[in-house]
């Protein structure tokens, strides 16, 4: 009991308890050492299982993460892209719940519990939302704006839902939901799938607020035109051409909740792993 009550995400805000579910969150990576030691040092305490699935990275980052987080689940995936990586992820996990998380610094792992909450209360599947009370971005541009919520209209039309924000990949779901899933994409297009998927499943979704930050360094590998003509592609094959397990059961109607993280911060800026690892060369 004292375990659960401590691994409950929400507990000092809601004020609510919820039964013990363990907690896999699944991080894509490639050349991120700068940018992880931000994500891990943020990651809350009940979180069980932090799993790194590295893109042949050429610089640091697989002992930035083993150093920062001494069980960090490494996986290293040959197959170029995020779908590729977090199919691999997903494979590799644990947990009774499955988190996605970018390890740019762009998602603030601070907000898993809002995320977890809503899994814990009967829903398989929750996104987060840029758009809706308590949400927004520090990185989204005038032109991924206008295409996102154009791709977003589509989207619930094509899927009978009301979601606010398609193309966002902060996403936790029950691994039970897995196997009716069916995940095949190897790109940025796996959000859609997973999205897309979950909806025509008929999934029990919540759609919670996620405040988008701007990437800690590096250069983004999301490309405006090419990736958004993908989603769209993605959603056309979706919606034609994938017959769901569950015999295509209407979607619930979204669950949207107010809420906003206290403001603990921690600088957003590249840390040098040398300040990471205290030894180095000494093998």
């Amino acid at each position: 009991m004292e375990r659960a009550a401590e691994r409950n995400p929400a507990s000092s805000v809601a004020g609510a308890s919820f039964p013990a579910a363990s907690i896999s969150v699944v991080i894509p990576t490639l050349n991120e050492a700068l940018n992880l030691p931000w994500v891990l040092r943020r990651m809350p305490s009940y979180v069980d299982e932090v799993i790194v699935v590295d893109g042949r990275s050429e610089d640091l980052t697989i002992d930035v993460a083993r150093a920062l987080r001494f069980d960090v689940v490494v996986v290293n995936e040959l197959q170029a892209g995020k779908g590729a990586a977090m199919r691999a992820g997903f494979a590799a996990a644990t947990g009774d719940i499955i988190v996605m998380l970018d390890a740019d610094g762009s998602m603030d792992p601070r907000e898993i519990g809002w995320f977890v909450s809503p899994l814990q209360h009967d829903y398989d599947f929750v996104k987060g939302s840029r758009y809706v009370t308590g949400g927004g971005s520090d990185d989204l541009t005038r032109l991924r704006n206008l295409g996102n919520r154009a791709l977003t209209r589509l989207a619930n039309r094509a899927l009978h839902c009301n979601f606010s924000d398609l193309c966002y990949g902060y996403i936790a779901f029950r691994k039970e939901c897995l196997e009716i899933l069916e995940l095949k994409s190897d790109g940025f297009e796996i959000e859609t799938e997973l999205i897309s998927r979950a909806a025509q499943a008929g999934l029990l979704i919540a759609e919670v607020p996620s405040h988008e930050l701007t990437r800690i360094s590096g250069n983004s590998n999301l490309q405006t035109f090419h990736d958004g003509w993908r989603v769209l592609r993605t959603l056309t094959r979706e919606c034609l051409g994938w017959d769901a397990p569950t015999a295509g059961a209407r979607p619930e109607a979204l669950r949207r909740v107010k809420y906003r993280y206290p403001d603990s911060r921690l600088p957003h800026l590249p840390t040098d792993p040398k300040t990471v690892l205290t030894v180095l060369g000494d093998d």
